[in-house]
């Protein structure tokens, strides 16, 4: 997670996108717990509030689930689950506008490629 926020976006909603950020990449991986809200609140100098409704958010999309006297854990699945939402979400959201701007500039697959292979080199 980064301390750096976005003033446009409430605070919540991108320590929210962190999370799954870091359970997709596999920082956090499934049975394991999150930082507890008064850890994440300390580390970032942020209202426990703040955290704990990002973390409820968690909790109704299940994510996470709560046990009982030792905090929250990634759900078993929830990878595979969040994967394929930001996906659906990447390809009916993002994807048309990517699209648009690349037929927009004339671009080819060949030259996309080679743009990928020399930034990635």
């Amino acid at each position: 997670m980064t301390p750096q926020w976005d003033a446009d976006k409430p605070i919540y909603l991108q320590l929210y996108q962190q999370v799954v950020a870091r359970i997709l990449d596999g920082y956090i991986k499934e049975g394991e717990p999150l930082p507890s809200v008064r850890k994440v609140a300390a580390e970032y100098q942020l209202n426990p509030i703040t955290i704990s409704k990002a973390y409820q958010m968690l909790q109704d999309e299940n994510i996470v689930e709560k046990q009982r006297g030792k905090g929250l854990f990634v759900k078993h699945g929830a990878q595979e689950l969040m994967l394929t939402r930001e996906r659906e979400s990447f390809l009916t959201t993002q994807w048309p506008q990517v699209l648009k701007q690349i037929t927009r500039l004339k671009l080819s697959v060949a030259q996309l490629l080679a743009e990928d292979k020399e930034n990635n080199a």
